[in-house]
């Protein structure tokens, strides 16, 4: 007993001892870096754009939830109403339906901020593996977030790139330290596949690292290290497991070839969506790209580090891919963060000697109050979305439902839906489907006003909800054949009138010959 007692007594000192050591770890200078880098994190999020694919993911899981099976065809509008439809992002729907069931849309940004927390709290560990240096990672780091941005919002490619950065830890330490963490990959692909169509890019950054170590040589500042061949046989054994991993999947075959057929079926979706355009360089973000490639090229000209073949090769991929489409930039951000990480090694080193914990207490405890005290509210992200959506014509909608066939705006489709579960769209931001059909290009016609007539008689449109800006709601509301309804800043709800002699000539009312 009065062993146990004794025991228990040089227990509590020692914890008593390691109490001050505790205290320097969490306020030295690396962790208020850290605290840092999460500050940034959150200022650059609490005040995101949503997406509008927010609105049918949380259906979609919804109804997953509710019927236990996945939604395969068309649901939501009646131009495609029946259509068979693959939902390859339903794993990652369900987190952002499960936020929003414990706190609405807070819930759902909260679980956006926790989601590019850890994103960039792994892509640091992984530029701080690749440098060694805390200071010049974190600096890193904050370029490739600003570069991240592009896809900000409660988005599903955000699991996407979080797999991605375990990728690339995965296989660095297996190329600095030789530990089986390769039995990881294949589970974390047949995850990936289930939640993102960006499963495609982390095969062609996995097949990127393995050819790169089939060569051994030194080309200028470019070196290559071969494989061994048991290294070799794991890797081999590894990436058929992952191939093998991507048809466990609801969908079969049809979901690992989706990235196929958007990249070579989708046209329309991939020239008309914003995020699928090149870089403005005239835009903040693409001249903070054009600074990365002037930083890169004098770099490589005017230091004597060393490039591995494998970290070339990946950067070329993410140049490609981040300067043909700008969705890729986080991507591009991923890619550069530790190459960058090693170029900036000039920045001298953490040294614990001359630490101020006191000092990174106190800045670290005003970076969390500045978060308490931002820290978005409900009302303020429902403002935020009365701003994008047509929220002021709802009440409208329920008490005078359309008499025919509603043709909305296209960002407006899922939100629409999600409000009024009774109410078929036109058309929403599940691009793949309305243009297999013809539908999205129907839509583009009516923007452009080629054939307006025709069109809106093809679909029996009664009704449209526009933007104000848009020609042709200016070409309706101009138009005898059409009246007014409800307006606001954000929307305009129009309806056909029903006896409007063709004489009359309206702007889309058929003359008389």
């Amino acid at each position: 007993m009065y062993k146990d007692v004794a025991a228990s007594e040089r227990e509590l000192n020692l914890n008593r001892s390691d109490i001050p050591r505790l205290s320097r770890l969490v306020f030295s200078f690396p962790a208020m870096l850290v605290a840092l880098l999460l500050t940034l994190v959150f200022l650059l999020a609490r005040g995101g754009k949503g997406d509008p694919d927010i609105w049918w993911h949380l259906r979609n899981a919804e109804y997953l939830l509710q019927f236990h099976q996945l939604p395969r065809m068309d649901m939501y509008s009646f131009t495609v109403a029946g259509h068979p439809w693959i939902n390859h992002e339903w794993l990652a729907e369900i987190p952002y339906y499960l936020a929003w069931r414990a706190g609405g849309l807070l819930g759902i940004r909260i679980l956006e901020i926790a989601l590019l927390d850890v994103i960039f709290l792994a892509l640091l560990y992984f530029c701080y593996e690749a440098s060694g240096n805390i200071k010049a990672a974190v600096l890193a780091v904050c370029y490739s977030l600003f570069l991240a941005t592009v896809s900000f919002g409660p988005r599903t490619i955000l699991f996407g790139y979080l797999y991605m950065v375990i990728l690339l830890i995965l296989l660095q330490q297996f190329r600095l330290r030789g530990r089986t963490t390769l039995w990881a990959i294949p589970p974390l692909f047949c995850l990936w596949i289930n939640t993102h169509g960006s499963w495609l890019l982390g095969m062609i950054i996995f097949s990127i690292t393995v050819a790169a170590g089939l060569l051994q040589g030194s080309w200028g500042q470019v070196q290559a290290e071969r494989w061994t061949p048991a290294q070799f046989r794991a890797l081999l054994l590894t990436g058929m497991a992952s191939v093998a991993a991507l048809f466990v999947n609801p969908f079969g075959p049809r979901l690992v070839f989706y990235p196929f057929d958007l990249a070579y079926r989708q046209k329309l979706n991939i020239s008309h969506i914003a995020e699928w355009v090149t870089v403005n360089f005239h835009e903040l973000r693409g001249k903070m790209v054009l600074a990365l490639l002037v930083l890169l090229l004098l770099s490589a000209l005017l230091r004597a580090g060393r490039w591995t073949l494998a970290e070339v090769l990946l950067l070329l991929f993410g140049l490609y891919c981040g300067l043909t489409y700008s969705r890729f930039l986080f991507l591009l951000g991923i890619l550069v963060a530790p190459i960058l990480a090693r170029i900036l090694d000039f920045v001298p080193p953490y040294n614990r000697q001359i630490d101020k914990y006191l000092l990174n207490a106190l800045l670290m405890l005003l970076m969390v109050a500045g978060m308490v005290r931002y820290w978005p509210r409900t009302a303020e992200i429902q403002n935020a979305v009365a701003q994008d959506y047509p929220v002021g014509v709802l009440p409208y909608l329920k008490a005078h439902p359309p008499s025919g066939p509603l043709l909305n705006f296209y960002l407006w489709g899922g939100y629409l839906g999600w409000q009024d579960r009774n109410l078929k769209v036109f058309i929403d931001s599940r691009v793949d489907i309305f243009e297999y059909t013809g539908v999205f290009q129907d839509y583009l016609d009516l923007l452009a006003l080629k054939k307006p007539v025709a069109i809106l008689d093809k679909y029996k449109i009664r009704t449209v909800l526009f933007t104000p800006d848009e020609p042709l709601t200016y070409v309706l509301e101009h138009d005898p054949g059409w009246k007014v309804l409800y307006t606001d800043a954000t929307c305009v709800l129009l309806e056909r009138v029903d006896a409007v002699p063709a004489a009359t000539g309206g702007l889309l009312t058929p003359r008389s010959p």
